[in-house]
């Protein structure tokens, strides 16, 4: 969030679907559509020149769509029609599974849900604010919640944005597992926590705390007598508390992500056997560190957008991706500077700094992202599949920027968007 936001093995893959198939999935089904939508079909069969299916891209391959689900994928010429099915030729274009954000501030910040899921994202996780049942996927945007943030007394975020609905302040171990059984039995799909320091320069959520401001202290005697005594650190919880929270949500089959962007903070989580860093950290972490994560299995969310102006961002995405740690999509929305939809600029970044490949990229926003949040089939164009899709024209490797104004929006099989005119 900003101003102005293991050591032991991970719960078992297993239990974590089965968590999920009851608990979110049913959960999502019930929600009531908030978009005006196209008439529902019993089936409905889209033609494009290309569709990634969450994994890899391909071509001459079409989708039929049944009941709000993913029904066949193939060959254009093998599938028969009949006067019940609606068609859409999206002609030189891609389909895609609608994107999942993991890291979005849409309570908070009140953002529309609405205009989220028009401009591709399909599932969401709320992070910092009101808590509630998983809900939405049926012409709706689907969204999952963790909850206000678990911090320490006076610390971050209630020591810049107070507490009302953004985060909870813990003491002890006992209190940290209670707070973490109540959040999980009001719905929170995953636990956030805090453990910032403040301070770290060209972070968003440390602008008016950090160092002095640098190249002032030649004009300004009080500002360098500031960068000699800056601000105290911000509280963070200890780790014996961390340590605490790990244990209850796993027990729980949650998994907990922590807000990390220096060092003291990344040693805590490392130590406590959380499973994933919120952002990539701000500050320049040592290697050694990063190293001890990727053998934790640790995942990282990027929001490497937000978080461009940090001194560490791109060395550290460097040297995460050598070490091939797995690191998703996530862009923080809500955040000023970040569109209410795709980031195609993260993608970039992604790109760019992690070194990878488009497919890599889209990979991180899709199918990756539904696996890690225990649903394998969220996020994939395959049978069985939630029908969450979106269309742009053209091909994405020439013309990214699309991704954030798609032309096709599909939520479990409702017709959201639909700007193509090749429809039969």
């Amino acid at each position: 969030m900003w101003s102005g936001i293991s050591a032991g093995k991970y719960f078992d893959y297993l239990r974590r679907v089965r968590y999920f198939c009851i608990a979110v999935t049913t959960a999502f089904l019930s929600a009531a559509p908030a978009l005006a939508q196209e008439p529902v079909s019993s089936s409905l069969l889209l033609h494009a020149a290309r569709v990634f299916d969450g994994n890899e891209m391909r071509s001459g391959l079409s989708v039929l769509v049944k009941n709000g689900r993913i029904a066949e994928i193939k060959p254009r010429a093998s599938f028969k029609t009949d006067d019940a099915m609606k068609i859409i030729d999206l002609g030189d274009a891609t389909l895609l599974p609608g994107f999942i954000e993991l890291h979005a501030h849409l309570s908070y910040q009140k953002v529309p849900a609405d205009t989220v899921l028009k401009h591709g994202i399909t599932t969401i996780r709320d992070l910092g604010g009101p808590v509630h049942q998983p809900y939405g996927g049926e012409g709706s945007l689907r969204v999952l919640t963790s909850g206000p943030i678990i911090t320490a007394p006076h610390g971050y975020p209630i020591v810049n944005l107070g507490a009302d609905n953004i985060a909870i302040a813990v003491t002890g171990e006992e209190e940290a597992r209670e707070t973490v059984r109540r959040l999980i039995n009001q719905g929170a799909a995953v636990i956030k926590i805090a453990l910032e320091p403040g301070g770290e320069t060209g972070a968003p959520w440390s602008s008016h705390h950090g160092h002095a401001h640098h190249g002032s202290a030649h004009a300004d005697p009080h500002a360098a007598q500031a960068a000699s005594h800056p601000p105290a650190a911000w509280p963070m919880l200890p780790e014996a508390t961390v340590k605490a929270i790990v244990e209850e949500a796993h027990r729980h089959q949650r998994k907990v992500s922590a807000h990390v962007a220096e060092t003291a903070g990344v040693r805590i989580a490392l130590n406590a056997g959380v499973d994933e860093w919120a952002h990539m950290p701000c500050d320049l972490i040592p290697e050694s560190l990063l190293k001890q994560a990727k053998e934790q299995n640790v995942t990282i969310v990027g929001t490497l957008d937000t978080l461009s102006k940090c001194a560490g961002i791109a060395r550290n995405a460097a040297i995460w991706a050598e070490l091939g740690g797995e690191l998703l999509y996530g862009a923080e929305i809500a955040h000023p500077d970040i569109p209410w939809g795709i980031d195609a600029q993260e993608l970039m970044h992604l790109m760019h700094m992690a070194k990878m490949e488009l497919p890599d990229a889209l990979r991180a926003a899709t199918a990756k992202a539904g696996q890690h949040l225990g649903v394998p089939l969220l996020g994939t164009i395959q049978p069985g599949a939630p029908a969450d899709l979106i269309a742009i024209q053209g091909n994405p490797a020439q013309h990214l920027k699309r991704l954030e104004y798609p032309g096709l929006v599909i939520s479990g099989g409702r017709i959201i968007v639909n700007d193509f005119v090749f429809a039969d």
